[in-house]
């Protein structure tokens, strides 16, 4: 599928396809995703643009600077969709090729070409304008995330404790779910992460084709994006600590319930051991068994039975281990 935006005067335009061949000088922005065969052989006749996949992450062929990428796309949803996409930087137009047909990332830039033309001046400049969308977009997903992860974090706390906060238990269950989904935002983060470590490489590959006397304002424009690109960077590897940070502490907090249940269970055990150990001498089949033929033989059995029951009891409460 191919996409065209035209340029007439300050006014941008799309065409679903090709244009017709005396607008190609109009031409400024292609956007092709998964082209078949045949659109790739009109490519490379008429723009001179290869659409097989690169060997390397950035080529150059003489009329195209080709710039590979892994950049991040939302849905309607808010869904975060990862695909790959090379950039084709020439001197009259810059192309973007997508490996996924439903990696629809730069719809907005669009807008903001339509809204700040000044923006769409060159090739530089329009994928100068695209790299900030994929970069904003990264940003958007890192900010969702940090605010997914107060809540986890919440929940983690409610859990320590024991109770929600409608009164109800939570217990093992609970961590095990919360555990799940940090696991799932973890990777998810990587991803960002990921990206954005793709997008820098992305944008000095840009800049260093930038005339810095000619083109000053729009080299001033790469370097705040290469600043922009850095702190989203840096706002993934936060979250992504916090993550790892909010992991270790359900792992901890599992570890000390899972003791917990295992201390009950020890307890019981050695409460009910004494007991035990009278019931079985009793159960003995002994010729002469002298309590037998006590008037208080069966009260003096119970009462053994049960001092043995709770002198342990009070050992244990005195040395601490209930707490």
């Amino acid at each position: 599928m191919i996409r065209s935006i035209i340029k007439n005067q300050e006014c941008f335009s799309i065409v679903q396809g090709l244009p017709e061949p005396g607008q190609d000088h109009n031409l400024v922005w292609l956007e092709v995703h998964t082209p078949t065969v045949e659109e790739g052989t009109i490519l490379q006749q008429r723009f001179g643009i290869e659409t097989a996949k690169k060997n390397s992450n950035v080529v150059e062929d003489g009329q195209f600077l080709y710039m590979r990428s892994r950049l991040l796309a939302l849905d309607d949803n808010g869904a975060p969709h990862f695909g790959g996409v090379t950039f084709a930087l020439g001197e009259q137009l810059v192309a973007i090729i997508c490996d996924d047909a439903n990696f629809q990332s730069f719809d907005i830039a669009l807008q903001r070409l339509r809204r700040k033309p000044a923006n769409g001046q060159s090739p530089k400049a329009i994928m100068r304008s695209l790299l900030q969308i994929a970069n904003d977009r990264a940003d958007e997903l890192v900010d969702q995330i940090a605010e997914e992860l107060e809540k986890r974090a919440e929940d983690i706390s409610e859990i320590s404790d024991g109770y929600n906060a409608n009164g109800m238990e939570l217990g093992v269950p609970d961590l095990i779910e919360t555990m799940r989904a940090l696991n799932a935002k973890e990777e998810l983060i990587a991803l960002c992460i990921e990206t954005q470590l793709s997008l820098a490489r992305t944008v000095r590959y840009l800049s260093s084709e930038i005339d810095s006397t000619n083109e000053a304002d729009l080299q001033g424009l790469v370097n705040e994006l290469a600043f922009d690109v850095a702190g989203v960077k840096e706002h993934a590897y936060f979250e992504h600590q916090k993550v790892q940070y909010l992991q270790k502490s359900v792992t901890n907090i599992l570890n000390i319930k899972q003791n917990q249940i295992v201390k009950v269970f020890t307890i019981i055990t050695a409460v009910f051991l004494p007991p035990t150990l009278v019931g079985t001498f009793y159960g003995m089949n002994f010729a002469v068994m002298p309590e037998l033929s006590w008037e208080h033989g069966f009260v003096y059995s119970m009462g053994l039975t049960l001092s043995a029951a709770v002198l342990p009891l009070i050992y244990i409460k005195r040395k601490g281990w209930l707490r």
